[in-house]
């Protein structure tokens, strides 16, 4: 194995030691520090990411990934923020889950601990860099960051600002690694470092997803990739249904919990399209329809208007594109979602109090929404400060991970000499 991953690998192991017993204080004051110090040397930041994205440019990147390059005054700001919010959430360490007294005396308890050492495989997005180490800071975890080679000069001058910030506060420095060597090979390796790195977490493309949960010989999640949908139904308020689906689809089109697909119940398709269509056009969304809803909008010569192909309603656009389709029953929505979704994050819009909750129960995802965008499938928006992944996996984690997902226990156990006897 490469000797500097070796290298890297143990430094994290010592580091994660030292920081599962730093207090929660110092842990807070430290983000502070961090976020403070990330905004006095945003100008460094911006000129590290520029050289970014101009590579990024020079190779004809997809727009969508440029935009997930990108750092100015206001992501920074925005990161910062949310550096700050995960400092203000409550220690994720040393809470007792269970106590109770056994038969024999014993003292039980349960209790919160860090998982040691977490490493984050990412692409494209250097704004993860931050949100990624002030996650596993907070919950006293050490962590091994390996980016993409498009962000690597922004990730090279975000860790080492909170590199710096970490000697400031006597913390290890080494808690916060970034793996500079952006050959793709270094990811075979990477995924073999079951003796360093306790957990390992994928955020990309599917690629990169399945290849880390078909190789990975530590414990991985799953998720990051989704084809997200909203329902609109026959009660459906249709003017709310236009303006969460322009929020869901148009907002930022390049994550993961951006619309894919709108389906619509046949009974409030004629109303529902013109608004739709209107509203997609202006923001210059393409439309993939299927032959009921192309039957619906007529003959027209505008060119966002496409004949959607069997593959489109199966597909994370990451772009200003959506599939259309229209529906006869709650039902047929419920199954066409669960057959084309991939369990991130799914939407229905009416004002059926019993559609709702049948679709929420009867829905496979790690979010549903009612009434809402499902760009709302965030961990800052969801009151968990940020969130380190999202996971669509059924165990350990699903949906944002949090703090709390990035905890085991242990259990204590305080005698008085017993022993076992049978």
């Amino acid at each position: 194995m490469n000797p500097n991953l070796i290298q890297i690998g143990e430094e994290s192991k010592a580091s994660s030691r030292k920081l599962a017993n730093v207090d929660a204080t110092t842990i807070d004051n430290t983000l502070g520090s961090i976020a403070q110090s990330l905004l006095d040397r945003s100008n460094q930041i911006i000129e590290a990411n520029l050289i970014d994205i101009n590579a990024a440019k020079n190779l004809s990147l997809d727009e969508h990934i440029i935009d997930r390059l990108l750092l100015n005054k206001e992501r920074i700001q925005k990161m910062c923020e949310g550096i700050m919010s995960i400092s203000r959430l409550p220690s994720p360490i040393g809470i007792e889950y269970e106590s109770k007294v056994l038969e024999n005396g014993i003292e039980l308890s349960q209790r919160s601990v860090p998982l040691g050492v977490i490493g984050v495989i990412y692409e494209s997005r250097p704004n993860i860099t931050v949100d990624i180490s002030a996650l596993c800071l907070k919950s006293n975890n050490a962590v091994i960051l390996r980016g993409g080679k498009e962000s690597i000069n922004s990730n090279i001058c975000l860790t080492s600002i909170i590199k710096d910030c970490l000697l400031k506060a006597n913390l290890p420095e080494n808690s916060v690694q970034l793996i500079t060597d952006t050959d793709r090979r270094v990811i075979d390796e990477l995924l073999k470092m079951d003796k360093y790195i306790d957990f390992l977490i994928p955020r990309g493309g599917s690629e990169l997803v399945n290849k880390v949960a078909t190789e990975s010989r530590m414990p991985t999640v799953v998720g990051g990739i989704g084809v997200c949908h909203t329902y609109v139904d026959k009660s459906a308020d249709l003017e709310m249904a236009n303006r969460i689906i322009l929020n869901a689809k148009t907002q930022r089109p390049s994550v993961c919990n951006a619309l894919d697909t709108v389906l619509i119940h046949s009974h409030a398709a004629p109303q529902f399209l013109p608004l739709l269509l209107q509203g997609f056009s202006d923001k210059n969304v393409e439309m993939r329809c299927d032959t009921r809803t192309l039957s619906i909008i007529g003959k027209t010569d505008n060119p966002l208007i496409i004949k959607a192909s069997e593959d489109d309603f199966g597909t994370e656009f990451l772009s200003l594109t959506a599939a259309v389709k229209i529906v006869d029953l709650l039902e047929d929505a419920i199954e066409h979602i669960n057959n084309h979704g991939f369990g991130h994050s799914e939407a229905i819009i009416t004002e059926d109090q019993s559609s709702a909750l049948k679709f929420v129960n009867e829905i496979d995802a790690s979010a549903v929404f009612v009434n809402a965008s499902t760009r709302l499938n965030d961990g800052g928006e969801f009151g968990l400060g940020a969130e380190i992944a999202i996971s669509t996996g059924k165990t350990h984690a699903r949906g944002p991970m949090g703090l709390k997902s990035l905890t085991s226990y242990k259990w204590i156990a305080l005698g008085s000499g017993q022993i076992r006897i049978d």
